[in-house]
């Protein structure tokens, strides 16, 4: 058995803190969204690049300040600007991409919800949204009251772990208020200006919807698990 000095727990954090760099503020440059829809952008090509697909989309006037390699959000998912030209950009979605959202069900005409990014740390209007999609929902339940709506998503079990009644949620890119949370799906109560201004407005019972929970939540998730190995919480 080899005994190790006294200080031997000080040296070796001594160590790690000399070979950790500090980043700049020009290495760290973290691209988020908000969940506040900017305009609804109209799909108007889509070419299949096996695996995967390229689309164009008409951004209107959001085509401001865009360079190529931004990050736009497409009905809250995360793509990269492949190219540009007047209001239109193109998008490259893969396999991957494509299989875990609904940006393969896309036809040319369809609508979908633009956000551009920005940085960490600039105004935050809805919830701190990454762009990276957990699951697809459907919409189970539509209830109209004139021109306000409540609807009941269907998800995954696993995501409804991190929900909770008042908390946030990500629905096709649209930075929402969680009411209602039962074992596999969740409720939302949507105003008439986010029905008007978003694609949810058109969206009928049975049609898929793009699905991100608070990162916030997925945190305490993996630290609970971590803490609690024998608790239900999901990896």
């Amino acid at each position: 058995m080899t005994l190790k000095s006294p200080d031997f727990a000080q040296e070796t954090e001594r160590a790690l803190n000399r070979s950790y760099v500090q980043p700049t503020a020009m290495q760290v440059e973290v691209r988020v969204f908000t969940g506040l829809v900017e305009r609804l952008g109209t799909v108007r090509g889509i070419n299949v690049i096996s695996p995967g697909k390229r689309f164009t989309i008409d951004i209107g006037e959001a085509i401001q300040g865009v360079e190529l390699g931004a990050s736009i959000a497409v009905n809250g998912c995360c793509l990269t600007v492949i190219s540009q030209q007047n209001t239109e950009v193109d998008f490259e979605a893969g396999e991957e991409t494509l299989s875990r959202t609904n940006l393969g069900e896309l036809k040319l005409g369809d609508r979908v919800n633009i956000e551009r990014s920005l940085r960490l740390g600039d105004s935050l209007g809805g919830h701190l949204v990454t762009g990276h999609i957990d699951a697809i929902g459907r919409l189970q339940q539509r209830f109209d009251d004139g021109t306000w709506c409540k609807m009941w998503f269907q998800v995954p079990i696993a995501l409804t772990r991190q929900m909770a009644s008042k908390g946030s949620v990500s629905v096709d890119g649209v930075s929402l208020t969680l009411v209602d949370v039962d074992s596999d799906r969740f409720s939302v109560a949507l105003i008439p200006h986010t029905l008007n201004v978003t694609t949810l407005g058109r969206l009928a019972v049975g049609q898929m919807v793009n699905i991100e929970t608070d990162i916030l939540a997925k945190y305490v998730e993996r630290q609970m698990a971590t803490t609690f190995p024998t608790s239900n919480s999901v990896v």
